[in-house]
Protein backbone atom coordinates (compact mmCIF):
# COMPACT_ATOMS: atom_id res chain seq x y z
CA UNK A 1 0.00 0.00 0.00
CA UNK A 2 2.35 2.67 -1.25
CA UNK A 3 1.92 6.10 -2.78
CA UNK A 4 3.99 5.95 -5.94
CA UNK A 5 5.13 8.81 -8.13
CA UNK A 6 7.85 8.85 -10.76
CA UNK A 7 7.60 12.56 -11.60
CA UNK A 8 10.65 14.71 -11.02
CA UNK A 9 10.23 17.81 -8.87
CA UNK A 10 11.62 20.67 -10.93
CA UNK A 11 10.75 23.51 -8.60
CA UNK A 12 7.94 24.97 -6.51
CA UNK A 13 4.57 25.23 -8.17
CA UNK A 14 2.08 27.99 -7.43
CA UNK A 15 -0.01 25.63 -5.30
CA UNK A 16 3.07 24.65 -3.27
CA UNK A 17 3.35 28.07 -1.67
CA UNK A 18 1.81 28.60 1.75
CA UNK A 19 -1.63 30.26 1.74
CA UNK A 20 -1.31 33.95 2.55
CA UNK A 21 -3.80 33.43 5.40
CA UNK A 22 -1.56 30.90 7.19
CA UNK A 23 -0.61 32.06 10.69
CA UNK A 24 0.67 28.87 12.34
CA UNK A 25 2.56 25.80 11.13
CA UNK A 26 2.74 22.58 13.12
CA UNK A 27 5.05 19.59 12.65
CA UNK A 28 3.39 16.17 12.82
CA UNK A 29 5.11 12.79 12.44
CA UNK A 30 3.45 9.68 11.02
CA UNK A 31 5.08 6.57 12.43
CA UNK A 32 4.59 2.83 12.33
CA UNK A 33 6.16 -0.44 11.36
CA UNK A 34 7.32 -1.48 7.92
CA UNK A 35 4.60 -1.48 5.26
CA UNK A 36 1.74 -0.11 7.38
CA UNK A 37 0.93 2.70 4.92
CA UNK A 38 2.84 5.79 6.11
CA UNK A 39 3.98 6.84 2.64
CA UNK A 40 0.48 6.18 1.35
CA UNK A 41 -1.10 8.43 3.99
CA UNK A 42 1.28 11.32 3.39
CA UNK A 43 0.76 11.07 -0.36
CA UNK A 44 -3.03 10.81 -0.09
CA UNK A 45 -3.53 13.78 2.19
CA UNK A 46 -0.81 16.21 1.09
CA UNK A 47 -1.97 19.29 -0.79
CA UNK A 48 1.49 19.65 -2.33
CA UNK A 49 3.47 17.11 -4.31
CA UNK A 50 4.89 14.93 -1.52
CA UNK A 51 8.58 14.41 -1.13
CA UNK A 52 9.46 10.74 -0.75
CA UNK A 53 12.77 8.99 -0.21
CA UNK A 54 11.76 5.56 -1.42
CA UNK A 55 14.36 3.15 -2.75
CA UNK A 56 13.89 -0.17 -4.49
CA UNK A 57 13.99 -3.05 -2.06
CA UNK A 58 16.95 -5.37 -2.53
CA UNK A 59 18.21 -8.74 -1.37
CA UNK A 60 19.93 -6.92 1.52
CA UNK A 61 16.63 -6.66 3.36
CA UNK A 62 15.83 -10.36 3.24
CA UNK A 63 15.86 -11.84 6.72
CA UNK A 64 16.10 -8.35 8.23
CA UNK A 65 12.91 -6.52 7.23
CA UNK A 66 9.61 -8.10 8.21
CA UNK A 67 7.50 -7.79 5.07
CA UNK A 68 4.60 -9.96 6.19
CA UNK A 69 1.44 -8.58 4.59
CA UNK A 70 3.56 -6.49 2.21
CA UNK A 71 5.07 -9.22 0.08
CA UNK A 72 4.32 -7.27 -3.11
CA UNK A 73 5.99 -4.12 -1.82
CA UNK A 74 8.89 -3.16 -4.11
CA UNK A 75 10.09 0.12 -2.58
CA UNK A 76 10.66 1.36 0.93
CA UNK A 77 11.23 4.68 2.68
CA UNK A 78 14.85 5.09 3.75
CA UNK A 79 14.81 8.61 5.19
CA UNK A 80 11.42 10.28 5.37
CA UNK A 81 8.27 11.30 3.54
CA UNK A 82 7.18 14.92 3.60
CA UNK A 83 3.87 16.60 2.83
CA UNK A 84 1.69 19.52 3.85
CA UNK A 85 -2.00 20.04 4.53
CA UNK A 86 -3.98 23.12 5.54
CA UNK A 87 -6.38 22.19 8.32
CA UNK A 88 -7.93 25.67 8.33
CA UNK A 89 -7.09 28.90 6.52
CA UNK A 90 -4.75 29.76 9.38
CA UNK A 91 -3.36 26.38 10.48
CA UNK A 92 -0.97 24.32 8.36
CA UNK A 93 0.41 20.88 9.22
CA UNK A 94 3.80 19.72 7.98
CA UNK A 95 3.76 15.93 7.78
CA UNK A 96 6.86 13.79 8.21
CA UNK A 97 6.58 10.06 7.57
CA UNK A 98 9.27 7.95 9.25
CA UNK A 99 10.97 4.86 7.83
CA UNK A 100 9.47 1.66 9.21
CA UNK A 101 12.41 -0.73 9.30
CA UNK A 102 14.20 -0.94 12.61
CA UNK A 103 17.59 -0.51 10.90
CA UNK A 104 16.56 3.05 9.94
CA UNK A 105 15.20 4.06 13.34
CA UNK A 106 18.34 6.05 14.12
CA UNK A 107 16.81 8.73 11.87
CA UNK A 108 13.77 9.11 14.11
CA UNK A 109 15.41 11.35 16.69
CA UNK A 110 15.86 14.15 14.19
CA UNK A 111 12.37 13.71 12.78
CA UNK A 112 10.82 13.90 16.26
CA UNK A 113 12.54 17.20 17.08
CA UNK A 114 9.93 19.95 17.30
CA UNK A 115 7.01 17.61 16.58
CA UNK A 116 3.79 18.63 18.30
CA UNK A 117 2.24 15.19 17.97
CA UNK A 118 2.20 11.92 16.06
CA UNK A 119 -0.05 9.45 14.29
CA UNK A 120 0.80 5.79 14.92
CA UNK A 121 -0.41 3.83 11.92
CA UNK A 122 -1.01 0.15 12.66
CA UNK A 123 -1.76 -3.02 10.74
CA UNK A 124 -3.92 -5.36 12.83
CA UNK A 125 -2.22 -8.35 11.19
CA UNK A 126 1.08 -7.28 12.78
CA UNK A 127 0.35 -5.46 16.02
CA UNK A 128 3.72 -6.48 17.45
CA UNK A 129 5.58 -4.10 15.10
CA UNK A 130 3.84 -1.20 16.84
CA UNK A 131 5.07 -1.93 20.37
CA UNK A 132 8.53 -0.40 20.01
CA UNK A 133 7.13 2.50 17.98
CA UNK A 134 4.68 3.44 20.74
CA UNK A 135 7.37 2.92 23.38
CA UNK A 136 9.67 5.41 21.65
CA UNK A 137 6.93 8.04 21.50
CA UNK A 138 6.12 7.55 25.17
CA UNK A 139 9.81 7.84 26.10
CA UNK A 140 10.07 11.15 24.26
CA UNK A 141 6.77 12.45 25.61
CA UNK A 142 5.27 12.95 22.14
CA UNK A 143 1.44 12.88 22.27
CA UNK A 144 -0.10 10.52 19.72
CA UNK A 145 -3.24 8.92 18.38
CA UNK A 146 -3.50 5.43 16.88
CA UNK A 147 -5.00 4.81 13.43
CA UNK A 148 -5.89 1.31 12.24
CA UNK A 149 -5.20 1.14 8.52
CA UNK A 150 -7.76 -1.05 6.77
CA UNK A 151 -6.18 -3.83 4.71
CA UNK A 152 -8.50 -6.24 2.85
CA UNK A 153 -7.43 -9.32 4.80
CA UNK A 154 -6.76 -7.62 8.14
CA UNK A 155 -8.79 -8.84 11.13
CA UNK A 156 -11.07 -6.37 12.88
CA UNK A 157 -10.92 -6.09 16.66
CA UNK A 158 -12.99 -4.10 19.16
CA UNK A 159 -11.30 -0.85 20.14
CA UNK A 160 -10.97 -1.90 23.76
CA UNK A 161 -9.25 -5.16 22.77
CA UNK A 162 -6.75 -3.17 20.71
CA UNK A 163 -6.24 -0.75 23.58
CA UNK A 164 -5.43 -3.62 25.89
CA UNK A 165 -3.14 -5.32 23.37
CA UNK A 166 -1.20 -2.08 22.81
CA UNK A 167 -1.29 -1.22 26.52
CA UNK A 168 -2.73 2.24 25.89
CA UNK A 169 -4.41 4.49 28.41
CA UNK A 170 -8.09 5.33 28.04
CA UNK A 171 -7.43 8.89 26.91
CA UNK A 172 -5.46 8.01 23.75
CA UNK A 173 -7.79 8.00 20.71
CA UNK A 174 -7.90 4.92 18.48
CA UNK A 175 -9.60 5.36 15.10
CA UNK A 176 -10.02 3.38 11.90
CA UNK A 177 -8.84 4.76 8.58
CA UNK A 178 -8.10 4.02 4.95
CA UNK A 179 -4.70 5.59 4.32
CA UNK A 180 -5.37 5.60 0.57
CA UNK A 181 -8.21 8.08 0.94
CA UNK A 182 -7.64 11.77 1.52
CA UNK A 183 -10.80 12.34 3.56
CA UNK A 184 -10.09 9.39 5.84
CA UNK A 185 -6.47 10.42 6.40
CA UNK A 186 -7.53 14.00 7.04
CA UNK A 187 -10.00 12.78 9.67
CA UNK A 188 -7.12 11.05 11.47
CA UNK A 189 -5.16 14.31 11.52
CA UNK A 190 -8.20 16.17 12.83
CA UNK A 191 -8.53 13.57 15.60
CA UNK A 192 -4.91 14.26 16.54
CA UNK A 193 -5.46 18.03 16.54
CA UNK A 194 -8.53 17.70 18.77
CA UNK A 195 -6.55 15.44 21.10
CA UNK A 196 -3.68 17.93 21.29
CA UNK A 197 -6.16 20.73 21.99
CA UNK A 198 -7.75 18.73 24.82
CA UNK A 199 -4.31 18.11 26.33
CA UNK A 200 -3.53 21.82 26.18
CA UNK A 201 -6.82 22.72 27.86
CA UNK A 202 -6.27 20.11 30.58
CA UNK A 203 -2.82 21.47 31.35
CA UNK A 204 -4.19 25.02 31.42
CA UNK A 205 -6.63 24.04 34.18
CA UNK A 206 -4.08 22.26 36.38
Amino acid sequence: MDFKSSETITGPRAEDHLPHTAQAAVKIVIVGGFGVGKTTMVGAVSEIKPLTTEETMTQAGIGIDDNYGSETKTATTVAMDFGRISITERLVLYLFGTPGQERFWFLWNGLFEGALGAVVLIDTRRLEVSFDVIGRLEERGVPFVVAMNTFPDAPSYPIEDLRAALDLSEDIPIVQCDARRRASSRDVLMTLMHFLYSLTMSQAHT
